[in-house]
């Protein structure tokens, strides 16, 4: 029949002493030397961390020793699981370690998986002891009945040869049930044990979808910069370039009729208009001042065509990544445009200093206030804006004023 599997009744009852049943017998066999071996060294270095404890430095040697022995085994056991029983355990992400010993060993120690890790390899001898035991019990008996059932067939002794048979058979059939039995509860204690933790799945889960959101806005960024290039070597030279020759013609055509004259002039006032209104997009979009000269110069053209005076102080030892700088231009070109139509300030001041790996940004303004995120676009912008890097705003703005935006963002 198509699309079913038919399975003779010999194909299932070779089934049951297939390969696979084999397979399991031996990652029982051979857990038990590699889990013995373990808890030994395991013992060990314990013990000898114990014992001279009074040297100080011989117990740090040895815990940072016995982490490396746990570690170490926890990769046998997944080649282990991997290669008898197709099983692939997933490694615990592993976070930066210092290379200072007691700030490791304290690193080490705090970590959970470590612990978990831990132990699987002390519960494992028990697992393994018995299983394999119980397997290779099941298949000596089941030899060792065979053998008797012979003999005592070759002594024509019926009912004792008849009986060993029975048994014989019994423990034949029940090897391969107990090798899977005992396989399956070491899956589960490796999975549980050597694996990530729902806790740690999530913490890289989240790390993933931080990386995916920063490769997002990082690309963004890069588009923004590319329109931005376009508009200023494409759009903007010929709308420059028209503006030109509208002026030209206008200077030049002074014998055309009244007429004709004055769609000349409108014509040059719009091209001189939409020329204005290009630059002054382009220049919020990303000015091309942020990329080859940093934020100190780009917040300082902010500054200087703002209509109101602006104190600007920038305190920068080293340049950020090129999507920090433009959130931070963003924040303070927002600011600063909000300020203009909403605040009726008669001043402002910018602040941006780096303080270890976070930029601080702040825009303050001697306005009437009352400035709310939950009722103004431009601030749920700034908002959503910085929290695509991780970012932190604050916003203070008592009615009658002042009005302060704080800004923090990271540098790392």
């Amino acid at each position: 029949m198509t699309g079913i599997e038919m399975t003779t009744p010999w194909e299932r009852i070779s089934a049951h002493w297939s390969a696979r049943a084999w397979l399991r017998t031996a990652h029982l066999v051979i857990g038990v030397p590699i889990a013995l071996l373990g808890t030994a060294v395991i013992s060990a270095l314990v013990m000898a961390s114990l014992l001279l404890m009074w040297t100080v430095v011989v117990p740090v040697i040895a815990l940072l020793l016995f982490f490396v022995v746990v570690r170490l085994l926890t990769l046998v056991q997944r080649s282990r699981f991997a290669a008898f029983l197709d099983v692939d355990i997933p490694p615990v992400a592993r976070r930066p370690m210092s290379m200072n010993p007691f700030r490791r060993l304290l690193q080490e120690a705090r970590t959970r998986s470590t612990w978990r890790r831990l132990g699987y390899h002390l519960l494992t001898p028990l697992i393994s002891g018995i299983g394999a035991v119980s397997v290779v019990g099941a298949w000596a008996g089941g030899l060792v009945t065979a053998a008797l059932a012979v003999r005592y067939w070759a002594m024509e002794e019926s009912w004792p040869s008849v009986a060993f048979v029975l048994v014989s058979g019994t423990l034949f059939v029940a090897a391969p049930w107990v090798a899977r039995g005992f396989a399956v509860l070491d899956v589960i204690a490796a999975e549980a044990l050597l694996g990530p933790s729902l806790s740690d799945q999530l913490v890289q889960r989240v790390e993933t979808l931080r990386e995916s959101r920063a490769e997002v806005v990082d690309a963004a960024d890069a588009e923004r910069r590319r329109i931005e290039r376009d508009l200023h070597d494409g759009t903007q030279q010929r709308l420059v370039s028209l503006a030109m020759n509208l002026g030209m013609a206008r200077a030049t055509l002074t014998d055309l009729p009244e007429p004709a004259r004055e769609v000349i002039v409108q014509a040059h006032e719009e091209a001189k208009q939409a020329l204005k209104e290009l630059r002054d997009f382009v220049r919020g979009l990303h000015p091309a001042v942020l990329n080859d000269q940093g934020l100190d110069a780009a917040l300082s053209g902010l500054a200087a065509r703002a209509p109101f005076p602006v104190r600007l102080s920038v305190d920068i030892f080293e340049r950020v990544s090129p999507t920090v700088e433009a959130v931070a231009f963003f924040v303070v070109s927002e600011a600063l445009t909000n300020i203009t139509k909403h605040a009726g300030a008669s001043g402002a001041e910018v602040v941006v200093d780096r303080l270890g790996d976070r930029l601080h940004v702040a825009v303050s303004d001697d306005g009437r206030g009352g400035a709310d995120p939950d009722r103004g676009t431009g601030l749920r912008g700034l908002s959503r804006r910085v929290g695509s890097v991780d970012g932190i705003l604050y916003v203070d703005s008592p009615l009658g004023g002042p009005t302060t935006i704080r800004v923090e963002l990271p540098c790392a």
